[in-house]
C-alpha cells in the first residue's frame, strides 16, 4: 500500500474525503474478492494534483535512467547456505485475480464507510516531520522501531526483499509496518519516504494510499492500499516483496519500483525542502505505531511475522538483499550498518553476517508479552549505548534506548 501523508503529526484525513476521492467518473469498476473496490482512473485526473504544489505538474511516465545492481559480491564472508529460490517474490494483489485497469488509468481502492480494515497491503509513505517532541524513552512519540540503520553518505536511493506477513494489529488507532526508509534531518524535525507493507486498521491512523495527495502514481497494475497476495505463514512457503526507492537522476523525482519491474510513481521534488538532494539515513525493518509503545501495559500489535527475531527458520521479518544508491549511480550494500531496537523486550533484531551468502537482518516481536511484563516496574531506567553520530539527522538518535 503507498502512504503518503504526515503519518508522525497525524493530520487525519476524514473519511468523507476520503470516500470521494475518486472525482472522475470511475472508466472501470472491479469488485475484489476480498470485499474491495479498485476503480480505473483517468491518470490526469488523480488525486495526486489536489496537492497545491502539483496543480500544473506535468507527468513524468517512466525514470529516464535504469541503475544496475552492482556485481560483487555484498559480503566479506562467502558461504553458500540459504537457497534464496526458496523465497517467492510477491508482485500480485487479490483484486488482479477480477480483472485488470487499461492503460491509461491508475487502480484507486474505493474507500468505503463499511470497508475501512484493511491489512497486508503494500504501503509507501511521506513524511515531513515538525518539531514533535522527544521522549524520554522513545525515540519518537508513540512509534517503536526495531531497524537496521546506515549513515554516513549522500544517498539517493535504498533497496531491500521485504519477507511479507499479517501481524496482528490491537486497536483501531495502530499499525505495523515493514519497510525501507530513507530520511534527512535530526530525529524531531525531518523528511522521509518510504515503501514496504503495512497491517493497518486504517481507521485512525491517517495515508496509507493515495487518500493524500503528494504521490504521483503511473502504473496500472498496482492498487495502493490494496491487499497484497499470497503472504507468507510459518508452514506454508515464504513470500517477499522487493522495493526500490530511488531519485532520477534527470528530474530529481523521487521513483518506487515493485518486484524488480514495477515503476508504481514517484514523489515529486517539488514536495521536498531537505530532501530535494539526497538522504543522509536509510533504514530497513519494522516500527509499530501505537499510542501504547513504551508505556504498561504494552500494546499487543505485533512486528514483522508477530514474534522474536528468527534467522533459523525464517519465520519472523526479515529483510535481504539490502543495497544503497550513492552518487556514483551503483547500488551496493552499505559500507557499515547498526541495528538497533528501541523497546528489546518487545520487538527485537538480529543481523546475521557471517557464513551467509550476503547479511541478512531479522526483526520482529509480538509487543506485550510474559517478559516485557517482568520489567514495567523499572520502566524509568535508562540504558546507554556507545555511538558515535556526526550526521545532522542522528545526533541523539541512539543516546536514549527504553524499556518497553
Amino acid at each position: 500500500m503507498v502512504a503518503n501523508g504526515t503519518v508522525q503529526k497525524h493530520e487525519y484525513v476524514k473519511l468523507d474525503k476520503e470516500i470521494n476521492l475518486q472525482k472522475g467518473h470511475p472508466i472501470k469498476s472491479i469488485q475484489s474478492e476480498d470485499g474491495d473496490i479498485i476503480d480505473c482512473i483517468d491518470i490526469y485526473k488523480q488525486p495526486a494534483f489536489d496537492h497545491p504544489a502539483l496543480r500544473n505538474h506535468k507527468i513524468q511516465l517512466n525514470p529516464s535512467y535504469n541503475v544496475k545492481m552492482e556485481e560483487t559480491e555484498a559480503g566479506n564472508n562467502m558461504y553458500v547456505g540459504k537457497n534464496k529460490s526458496s523465497h517467492v517474490t510477491v508482485t500480485k494483489q487479490t483484486w488482479h485475480k477480477s480483472g485488470s485497469c487499461p492503460k491509461g488509468t491508475i487502480p484507486i481502492r474505493r474507500i468505503q464507510k463499511n470497508n475501512v480494515s484493511k491489512g497486508h497491503s503494500m504501503h509507501l509513505h511521506y513524511d515531513k516531520q515538525l518539531n514533535e517532541s522527544k521522549m524520554v524513552y522513545l525515540q519518537l512519540a508513540n512509534h517503536s522501531l526495531a531497524i537496521l540503520h546506515t549513515e554516513g553518505y549522500a544517498y539517493i536511493g535504498a533497496k531491500g526483499d521485504i519477507k511479507v506477513w499479517n501481524p496482528p494489529v490491537e486497536k483501531d488507532d495502530e499499525y505495523t509496518t515493514s519497510r525501507v526508509s530513507l530520511k534527512s534531518g535530526p530525529y524531531y524535525d525531518y523528511q522521509a519516504i518510504e515503501s514496504g507493507w503495512a497491517a493497518d486498521s486504517s481507521k485512525k491512523t491517517g495515508c496509507f494510499d493515495l487518500t493524500c495527495p503528494g504521490f504521483v502514481q503511473t502504473n496500472n497494475e498496482i492498487a495502493l492500499g490494496a491487499a497484497i497476495y499470497p503472504i507468507s505463514n510459518p508452514t506454508g512457503l515464504p513470500y517477499q516483496i522487493t522495493v526500490y526507492i530511488h531519485k532520477d537522476p534527470n528530474t530529481s523525482n523521487w521513483w518506487v519500483q515493485y518486484g524488480d519491474r514495477i515503476n508504481i510513481g514517484y514523489w515529486p521534488h517539488d514536495l521536498f525542502d531537505v530532501l530535494r538532494y539526497h538522504f543522509t539515513t536509510v533504514q530497513w525493518g519494522g516500527e509499530v505505531y501505537s499510542t501504547r509503545v513504551g508505556t504498561h501495559p504494552h500494546t499487543s500489535t505485533g512486528m514483522g511475522s508477530g514474534g522474536f527475531s528468527d534467522f533459523v527458520f525464517d519465520n519472523s521479518g526479515y529483510v535481504k538483499r539490502m543495497r544503497v544508491l550513492e552518487n556514483n549511480l551503483i547500488l551496493r550494500f552499505p559500507q557499515w550498518v547498526n541495528s538497533y531496537a528501541d523497546e528489546y523486550e518487545c520487538y527485537d533484531t538480529y543481523y546475521l553476517s557471517d557464513y551467509v551468502e550476503e547479511p541478512e537482518f531479522y526483526y520482529g516481536g509480538p509487543g506485550r508479552n510474559p517478559s516485557s511484563l517482568k520489567i514495567s516496574s523499572v520502566l524509568g531506567e535508562k540504558r546507554f549505548d556507545l555511538g558515535i553520530w556526526d550526521m545532522g539527522y542522528s545526533g541523539d538518535l541512539y543516546d536514549i534506548v527504553g524499556d518497553s
